[in-house]
């Protein structure tokens, strides 16, 4: 029998209308958002149900939103395919504490608190600076190394072997994606983000999140998660807090992790939560893996059956 790993959706996957088809269909799982909208103090659910977008994209909405979304495409699955076996778990920056909560590390209450906090923290670091993010596709990080160190800015997310996403101070930022043209770059696309994730922009965000971490109750997990930070799973409760805290500044190495999972004999990947980002970059990285998404009724179904 294949190896399966969830995968859970990142900051950028989020639309509005995420997890309300699943929850029109399942009332029970209203139940996710009634929670988060208590535990926050606003109307979370509102928002991501029905927007504004503007108000969607803010990052101390986003993350919470995405989580409960993923959430709610997750145990949609492990509800209509009973039994199913899960091997292993990972998930893209924001994502990974969603995999954390899944795989039995936190509670539900525990992680939304901590993600609140995240985006909150990281929406100030963003407001405190000038950064941005470029998506550089067809260089290696190899030949992104000498880019970086020339124009000052750090590698954020290496997610295949040509796509890297570079994030840094703006006017850096845009002097990097001219000298990855230069290079031979396929295409560049600089992102619309608030700021300069996974960059040391984001110092201030992690000084203030490790209060919050040290507050919180973390236990093993039931089963392996990769980290981003190091595309290895995750240890004791007390390694969990030290690398969440690190990947709010570190480079987000999900290229590492796919490859990780793969040579552990994962061969069906199920992406939980908004989008289809995932799974886009599992196929570029390892073409030969069979991949499902989950994010609406329709989605769920085509999945469910497949999987049963």
């Amino acid at each position: 029998m294949a190896g399966r790993a969830i995968v859970f959706a990142g900051q950028g996957a989020q639309f509005v209308g995420m997890g309300k088809d699943l929850v029109d269909a399942n009332p029970e799982y209203q139940e996710l958002f009634d929670r988060a909208d208590e535990i926050l103090g606003y109307g979370l659910s509102k928002i991501c149900f029905e927007g504004p977008t503007e108000e969607l994209t803010k990052t101390n909405h986003c993350q919470p939103g995405i989580f409960v979304a993923s959430v709610v495409c997750y145990r949609a699955l492990m509800k209509a395919v009973p039994g199913l076996e899960v091997n292993s778990m990972a998930g893209l920056s924001l994502g990974e504490w969603t995999a954390l909560h899944a795989a039995g590390a936190l509670t539900f209450d525990d992680t939304l608190r901590v993600l609140e906090a995240r985006g909150r923290f990281m929406q100030e670091a963003c407001d405190q600076s000038d950064g941005s993010m470029v998506s550089i596709i067809g260089l290696s990080a190899d030949q992104l190394k000498p880019i970086c160190d020339s124009a000052g800015v750090s590698m954020a997310n290496l997610n295949s072997a040509q796509q890297t996403v570079l994030s840094g101070d703006r006017k850096a930022i845009e002097e990097a994606e001219k000298l990855a043209g230069d290079t031979g770059a396929k295409k560049t696309i600089i992102l619309r983000v608030a700021g300069a994730y996974h960059s040391p922009l984001m110092e201030s965000a992690a000084l203030q999140l490790k209060e919050v971490l040290d507050s919180v109750d973390i236990q093993p997990t039931s089963l392996p998660v990769v980290a981003n930070v190091t595309g290895a799973p995750h240890g004791t409760p007390d390694e969990i807090r030290e690398t969440m805290l690190k990947q709010v500044t570190s480079s987000v190495l999900w290229q590492a992790d796919v490859e990780w999972l793969r040579a552990r004999g994962v061969e069906e990947f199920v992406e939980c939560g908004p989008g289809k980002v995932l799974s886009s970059l599992i196929k570029r990285i390892d073409r030969s893996v069979q991949v499902y998404n989950i994010q609406d009724t329709v989605t769920l179904d085509a999945a469910a059956t497949a999987l049963a």
